[in-house]
C-alpha cells in the first residue's frame, strides 16, 4: 500500500481517511467488510485503540456499521455520499482559494480558465 502515516494529523483522522480512499475508489466495495482494527494496528505499526478510534468516526458518521460478531461493513450508497463531501471540501478548499487568490494578482476569469485547461495537458 502506497498509504504512510505522517506527522501532520492525528493518526485515527488519517485511517479514517484512507478507509474513505478505499471506498470511494471501489477498494472496499459497499457492504463488503472493512479490515479489523487489530489488522489495521499491525499493518501501520500503530495503537489498536488509535485505529478504533478512526473507524469508529466512521461508524458515527453511518460510513461504516457493525455486525456484532462479525466485524464493520462499508454501509450502502455510502460511496456517493462520500463523493459528493469530497466533492464540497474540494470546492471550498481549492476553487474558492484560487479563485480568491487570482482575484488578487488580477488574473481575469478567463485567464484562470486557460491555465486550469494548460494545467490539464501537463
Amino acid at each position: 500500500m502506497a498509504f504512510q502515516i505522517d506527522d501532520s494529523r492525528p493518526i485515527f483522522m488519517q485511517i479514517a481517511d484512507k478507509i474513505e480512499d478505499d471506498i470511494i475508489e471501489a477498494r472496499l466495495p459497499e457492504e463488503t467488510q472493512v479490515p479489523s482494527t487489530n489488522q489495521f494496528a499491525a499493518f501501520y505499526q500503530i495503537n489498536p485503540a488509535t485505529a478504533a478510534k478512526g473507524v469508529n468516526l466512521l461508524v458515527d458518521q453511518g460510513i461504516l456499521y457493525k455486525k456484532r460478531g462479525i466485524g464493520m461493513f462499508v454501509a450502502s450508497g455510502v460511496r456517493e455520499r462520500l463523493m459528493e463531501k469530497r466533492k464540497t471540501e474540494f470546492y471550498e478548499q481549492y476553487v474558492v482559494a484560487m479563485v480568491k487568490e487570482a482575484a488578487k494578482l488580477g488574473i481575469s476569469k478567463d485567464q484562470l480558465s486557460e491555465m486550469i485547461r494548460r494545467g490539464e495537458n501537463d
